[in-house]
This record gives structure tokens, sequence and C-alpha cells, in this order.
């Protein structure tokens, strides 16, 4: 999979992204999870798209959060969106270990843009960017799939993920404790969500 595929799709997709997408569907997920938090957490937003709804939610809710994603349009729409957030160009791909160090991960609807051969590496980073006790909130695929989309949401787009058993399995092998999971089916797709725990 193409990481250059994935940012030219997001560049070329963004505006529509964020006016097409499920813009609330995650907020009970949010919920859950700041309410294991003390205000002022700082929170790391891997894939963070446009920042919204997700930053803004947390931003607003007290939280410190800093955001990367592989597309400079979407960065460039986060910044503008959440300004009191630090959103930085970067690719989750090429993070390295201990890169942060942060209270809380998350990362949602981005892993899988990703080649799924990486994944448990990359959530060994994300764990290696947590404090003692951090806390890692992810989706990933409930299915197993590997391919590509001509049209989403106007642009070209590819996904590489794994079953949900799965995914729950590299979330335990990268050293994580799962709090809570389940198949998200809110939104027009199905999305493991998983809470856990370093």
């Amino acid at each position: 999979m193409c990481n250059d595929n994935v940012r030219k799709g997001y560049n070329k997709v963004a505006e529509n992204y964020l006016k097409g997408r499920d813009q609330f569907k995650n907020d009970k997920y949010l919920e859950r999870l700041i309410k294991l938090l003390p205000k002022g957490s700082l929170i790391l937003d891997i894939g963070c798209g446009a920042g919204i709804p997700i930053d803004s939610f947390l931003v607003d809710k007290g939280f410190k959060v800093k955001g990367i994603d592989i597309s400079e349009k979407q960065i460039e729409l986060a910044r503008k969106n959440v300004p009191q957030a630090d959103f930085v160009l970067k690719d989750m791909s090429l993070l390295k270990d201990n890169e942060y160090k942060v209270d809380v991960v998350i990362s949602f609807y981005a892993i899988f843009h990703t080649p799924r051969e990486k994944h448990l590496d990359l959530l060994k980073k994300f764990k290696s960017f947590l404090k003692d006790d951090g806390l890692l909130l992810v989706t990933m695929g409930s299915s197993d799939w590997v391919g590509t989309e001509k049209d989403f949401f106007g642009g070209e787009m590819s996904w590489s993920h794994y079953d949900a058993n799965s995914n729950k399995e590299l979330i335990k092998k990268a050293g994580f404790k799962i709090i809570f999971e389940e198949i998200d089916t809110s939104g027009n797709e199905k999305h493991l969500v998983v809470l856990a725990k370093k």
C-alpha cells in the first residue's frame, strides 16, 4: 500500500470528507474515555484529519491536544477548525518509539490506511508514547480486507485490515489491557472500537 496514495486521496477529498462523514457518532466513546482522565490531560490524535469532531470535542472539555496527519490539506483545516490544539504534518508509519510522551493516544479511522502487517509495530509505538497507566482509544477494521476504493468522497483511497478478533489480539500483543470493545455500527460502515490501558 502506498502512503502517498492515502496522502493524495485525503488532500483531494478533505473538504468533502468533513462535510459528508458522520460527524457525531464518536461522542459516546469519547465520553467513556474522558471519564477516566483528569482535566488537562495531554492527548495525541494520530490521523487527526480536519480536527472535527474529535479534537474540538476534547479541547472543549478542557484537554490538551496534539494531532498528526499525513495530509497537508487536513492539517490546514485542523489548524483553522481547532486553533487551540497543536497540529503537525506527519506520516504515522514514520513515527519513532518514544517520540511523544502523552496521557492518551487516540486514532480514529486511520490505522487501517497503513499496511496491516505493520499494525502490531504501530500499536507498540503508540504504547511507547504513553505514560504509565496511559490510555489508548482506537478504531480498527471489523472484517478481513485489503483493497482500494475508487470513489471515496470523490477520491481514491486504500485500506488494509484484519478482522475484529485478530485486531484485539494485536492490541493485547502490543502490551495493552482491553477495558472496552465493541463493533460500532452507528454509521454506514462497521468498525471495531477499543479502549485499552497500558
